[in-house]
């Protein structure tokens, strides 16, 4: 159906060229990746590696570009698997203190929510206060289904307490959000708490498949153009998904997917999260060229789609949580030496998508589904594999990569969404989506 569409002519001459480049791309993805995962875990071959992977695959990538160059932890169960949670514990149990020796319960965000500043000494203590406040907004049930997606981890928090370090309180950030004359309010019509909506706000604007095929002549089935027909919504917070809470790290893919369904929710998919970023949710079939491998299809993605930031067209990282750092003393990616030196969410209030949609950029970067064919889409009810969205709380200092909204990454750490030992890190989060 696809060679037909795109005409057969066509599409065996720009077969050869693109599965050159695929390769090329691949040659240079699979060493490069090695490096950096090595680099990420502390092991000491990365240097060699690097100049390995860059002496065999670059003149190899080159070459081809030069031919053709087109433009151990228990297995989280289910939301409708989880046990019921063992009693809470007592949160101040470890004898923590707050910022300046005291807890400030009196401060309340926009919404009333009493915000409570004080930092706990262990990881046990912080997610009981994280749940305390979760508890405001959803059932005693789902309480109960998140609370057995973190105790099947050793990890999954805001940060490991011992290093962690964050900039800003909670109270800070209600009180910048409080000067600031428009911050976005959640939507109702989506049925759960800090969420909007998400449509096709935008004329699209392309005249071509993902995979560069022309579309038909009467074009494409129309997707809701306004906030009353959308049907689709995402949170406007990282999660927890509340207005000044840090969000979780540490996180793998398949508890995320966890945690989204435990209160009702799910996983995005790629190009759910992308549309919530540039302003206009676009149809599928030219979002992914279906049928290919994941290198082509990010290649098809990146090349025809134009450089946009949640809050504009020009870059500026300062607009958003960029602004904080690493430890001194993390440099491998570590539990021991890394915290999650993270912002309260929608600390930054100019950093927002034309939807409402809060830290698409900086705080932490974000999991979501990369669906490789149909039956993979998370809003059809599958699975494909993982993409990481955004970017984290240092790159107004240091860019590591590309943070356009539409920006597709390379196959880091990937593996199915499901899989247990998904890549889970101390600036990698989530956020989650509903379809309605």
């Amino acid at each position: 159906m696809r060679a037909a569409r795109l005409g057969v002519k066509r599409r065996s001459a720009d077969e050869r060229g693109a599965h050159r480049l695929e390769a090329a791309l691949l040659c240079l993805e699979a060493s490069l990746g090695v490096c950096y995962a090595a680099a990420m875990e502390g092991r000491r071959i990365a240097v060699g590696a690097l100049v390995l992977a860059l002496g065999v695959a670059a003149p190899f990538a080159v070459g081809a570009l030069l031919r053709e160059t087109p433009q151990g932890e228990e297995a989280v169960k289910l939301p409708s698997e989880v046990p019921s949670a063992a009693p809470a514990n007592d949160a101040g149990a470890d004898g923590s203190a707050s910022p300046n020796g005291s807890s400030d319960d009196g401060q309340l965000n926009e919404v009333g929510d009493p915000l409570d500043d004080t930092v706990h000494g262990t990881l046990e203590a912080q997610r009981e206060q994280l749940f305390t406040r979760m508890a405001r907004y959803y059932s005693q049930e789902q309480m109960q289904a998140v609370r057995a997606v973190f105790d099947a981890s050793k990890m999954m928090g805001q940060g490991n307490p011992e290093p962690t370090e964050h900039p800003m309180t909670r109270s800070e950030c209600a009180e910048r959000r409080a000067k600031h004359p428009e911050v976005r309010a959640p939507d109702p019509r989506c049925g759960a708490p800090f969420m909007v909506p998400v449509y096709a706000r935008e004329p699209l604007t392309v005249d071509r498949y993902a995979d560069g095929g022309a579309l038909p002549e009467a074009g494409l089935a129309p997707l809701p153009t306004d906030a009353e027909s959308a049907k689709l919504c995402i949170d406007q917070y990282e999660f927890p998904g509340l207005p000044c809470e840090y969000p979780v790290v540490y996180v793998r893919a398949n508890e995320a997917a966890a945690l989204c369904g435990a209160v009702g929710k799910r996983l995005c998919d790629a190009h759910e999260w992308e549309g919530a970023c540039a302003g206009s949710l676009r149809p599928i079939e030219v979002e992914y060229a279906f049928g290919d491998r994941r290198m082509l299809m990010q290649w098809f993605a990146n090349r025809q789609v134009p450089k946009l930031w949640a809050y504009g067209a020009e870059k500026d990282h300062a607009r958003c949580a960029t602004h904080s750092a690493k430890n001194k003393r993390c440099v491998s990616g570590s539990w021991r030496e890394c915290g999650s030196n993270t912002y309260p969410a929608g600390a930054f209030p100019e950093c927002v998508s034309a939807f409402g949609v809060y830290d698409q950029h900086g705080n932490a970067a974000e999991h979501m589904n990369l669906p490789l064919t149909p039956d993979q889409l998370m809003s059809r009810g599958g699975s494909g594999e993982t993409e990481m969205k955004g970017s984290w709380f240092i790159f107004n200092s240091y860019e590591a990569h590309p943070d356009d909204c539409r920006y597709r990454a390379p196959a880091w750490h990937v593996t199915n969404v499901t899989a247990e030992d998904s890549h889970r890190n101390f600036h990698l989060g989530f956020r989650c989506c509903k379809s309605l």
